[in-house]
């Protein structure tokens, strides 16, 4: 069986953990040669940032150290045994953005990353390389190589008096709103902040990487995982040639909810999804998918144990979607691929 999924982030990560484990490969690690199945992730570049000149991959970092054994499993993302030397000093030089921590073993990937990149290197191939250390067991695909990056739309912070061209530059009004990367309002801001819209930044001239397209296209079955519908998942998909990869593909498309009981499990989507007019429920994210019988996204949505939800054109399902342990995260897994039509031996 192949598998393709779309991620993004610690949620995202996880949800490919238990995909192994329900294949019967091992959540960390590659696993043996030769397997029957293979697992392909899709991950979003959104949140994707220059900092201090590196160029940081949250999301493909995050599902590389969670499935090769490298990750901080308290926090979800980071290295584990991390040390913080390298930040400590740049903010004795009061070197901006201080919000944003960069531990030290972690910027050991950022340097590799960033001197392929300036040689030339796509970040599929920087991606594969560095995969080579950590050996997910997942094929790490970017959704494109080209910079798509997620910016948010809001309220100008302090008057917009400590921001380039804000008050006081040149004698004139701040502008009532500003564009600012989504991580500067995710981290600095904890996402507190009116968000009114969301961009993707270069996704106009962007195109999807041929490799994700051939994997959706060549799928047994595409599983959309429980991570921010906005600005993971709906990140993805902004990618050209990504909706139409899904629309095309063969492959019955099984999404699962992110939000539980009204509440996200994870994070401040319930921010992302106001602004853009969005109810946080199953039925809500449902909805904004679409069914693939009605032009959307979805032919079958999974939804936790008394949620309920009706999505035209898609099968709905009720199972438990709490990310427990990689048991009942397998289980996850496993009831997606059955709602596809799909065992695994």
């Amino acid at each position: 069986m192949k598998v393709t999924v779309l991620v993004g982030g610690v949620g995202g990560a996880r949800f490919l953990q238990g995909v192994k484990a329900a294949l019967g490969l091992p959540p960390v690690g590659a696993g043996p040669d030769h397997h029957p199945h293979s697992v392909d992730a899709v991950v979003n570049i959104g949140d994707d940032i220059w900092l201090h000149g590196l160029r940081v991959c949250p999301d493909l970092d995050t599902c590389m150290y969670t499935l090769g054994g490298g990750i901080d499993v308290e926090r979800g993302w980071g290295r584990a045994d991390e040390t913080w030397s390298v930040k400590a000093e740049l903010e004795a030089y009061e070197a901006d953005p201080t919000w944003f921590g960069l531990g030290d073993r972690d910027v050991a990937t950022h340097l590799v990353r960033t001197r392929m990149l300036r040689a030339g290197y796509p970040l599929s191939q920087v991606t594969e390389a560095l995969c080579h250390r950590w050996q997910p067991g997942v094929r790490l695909l970017p959704a494109s190589d080209d910079r798509v990056e997620t910016h948010v739309v809001v309220d100008n912070p302090a008057g917009g008096a400590d921001r380039p061209g804000g008050a006081d530059t040149a004698g004139e009004e701040p502008p009532p709103q500003v564009a600012i990367h989504f991580q500067e309002w995710w981290i600095r801001h904890r996402a507190a902040l009116k968000a009114h819209r969301f961009a993707s930044v270069g996704a106009d001239q962007a195109a999807i990487l041929p490799e994700a397209r051939a994997s959706i296209a060549g799928a047994d079955v595409v599983l959309v995982a429980p991570s921010n519908p906005v600005v993971s998942i709906g990140t993805v998909i902004s990618v050209p040639g990504v909706a139409q990869a899904l629309a095309a593909t063969p492959a019955p498309v099984v999404g699962l909810s992110p939000i539980v009981g009204g509440r996200p499990v994870r994070g401040m989507a319930d921010a992302c999804l106001n602004a853009i007019g969005v109810e946080t429920s199953a039925e809500g994210v449902g909805r904004h998918y679409g069914g693939r019988g009605e032009g959307g996204l979805l032919d079958g949505w999974l939804v936790h144990t008394g949620d309920t939800a009706t999505v035209p054109g898609a099968t709905v399902r009720e199972v438990p979607l709490l990310m427990t342990d990689h048991d009942a995260t397998a289980a996850m897994a496993r009831a997606a691929l059955e709602l596809a039509g799909l065992g695994v031996d």
